[in-house]
């Protein structure tokens, strides 16, 4: 067992960058205006960047949905039962889920990982079973996990990535399932950001406005609880199993250099750990969409990330990385496949 703690197993380095004037070249000199296709562009160049090529490729893209579930959820912070999250496990394995639509629709390989649900599955051929325990503790009494169960949680989730990696797949993203984790999410940007509880925490699954006014006084309460600022205390304090999984799986993709796709709230709350921790990690991440979810903005303002999309969803499940993909799989195209002025015989601008 490694104790994150006490080393760092992932060694994450910054892209290099001395491709940087041949990729823009090759971007600028396409049969277009400089910058006319904006973000696409800067897509390219990073993805051209993370690969240390001109002629970048994505190969079998995977989502992985890690689910938990979550101690706080007894404090009455979500409009849904904690049953719930099993019964989505369940939809998730029939097929029957948006996650499921948006893979099927965009070719990517999609697996769901029992990470700490409270509850017993069958033997699924898309379920990969890596239960730590059967939900967490209530954060608002003790911390929510213990260091070895971060650890080992962190440690399944990076084998995990790995495994994907080592059948061909070079771009991967992230979503989750737990009743309670949106909570769980606020925590973890109150304490990383500096900002206060109200101005992290929304309505999750749909809560009231009473019901959201009382989730924020039980999260200022929890908050206050606990006086800490390391991010991987943080990430006991107030994490799932399926984050800490999560968080594992993101800092070995990066060490891998794949390209890693970053869902909306709780997969960007997950990130501020990985970050903390691996600065460098920003290089490969792609933000997929901006959340409706209260806090989002806020999170993506602290990293300096520009989402692709705002389509003012908070569904979770990774569904923002399978709405994304095909635009970032179109800016790769338009880098490999369209004419430059030279090739085209079109005059370019004086």
């Amino acid at each position: 067992m490694i104790f994150l703690d006490e080393m760092k197993p992932f060694h994450i380095e910054r892209v290099k960058r001395q491709l940087s004037d041949t990729l823009q070249h090759k971007i600028d000199h396409k049969t277009k205006p400089v910058g006319a296709l904006g973000m696409l562009e800067q897509l390219a160049l990073q993805i051209g960047l993370i690969q240390q090529t001109v002629t970048p490729v994505l190969s079998k893209p995977a989502i992985v949905v890690f689910a938990g579930d979550h101690g706080i959820a007894m404090e009455g912070v979500s409009a849904y039962p904690q049953e719930v999250t099993y019964q989505m496990v369940m939809n998730f394995l029939n097929n029957g889920a948006a996650i499921n639509v948006f893979c099927a629709q965009n070719g990517i390989g999609l697996k769901v990982v029992d990470a700490g649900v409270n509850y017993d599955f069958p033997e699924h051929s898309e379920l990969i079973n890596a239960k730590i325990g059967r939900g967490t503790r209530n954060c608002a009494t003790e911390p929510a996990i213990t260091a070895a169960e971060r650890d080992m949680a962190i440690e399944k989730g990076a084998e995990i990535c790995a495994a994907i990696h080592g059948q061909g797949s070079n771009i991967i993203g992230f979503g989750e399932m737990g009743i309670g984790n949106t909570s769980a999410a606020s925590l973890i940007m109150s304490k990383m950001c500096k900002i206060a509880i109200e101005n992290c925490t929304g309505r999750g699954t749909g809560v009231s406005d009473e019901q959201l006014g009382r989730k924020i006084a039980i999260l200022r309460k929890v908050a206050s609880h606990h006086s800490i600022n390391d991010p991987l205390d943080v990430l006991c304090a107030f994490g799932g199993y399926e984050m800490a999984m999560m968080c594992g799986a993101m800092m070995k993709a990066a060490e891998q250099k794949m390209i890693i796709m970053i869902d909306g709230f709780i997969a960007t709350a997950v990130f501020l750990i990985a970050h903390t921790l691996y600065p460098a990690i920003i290089d490969f991440a792609i933000f997929c969409h901006q959340s409706d979810e209260k806090g989002h903005a806020g999170m993506l303002r602290y990293l300096n990330a520009r989402p692709l999309l705002r389509l003012d969803m908070r569904l979770g499940e990774g569904v923002g990385c399978a709405l994304a993909y095909p635009i970032i799989k179109l800016s790769v195209a338009f880098l490999n496949s369209m004419a430059s002025f030279d090739a085209a015989g079109v005059s370019e601008k004086k």
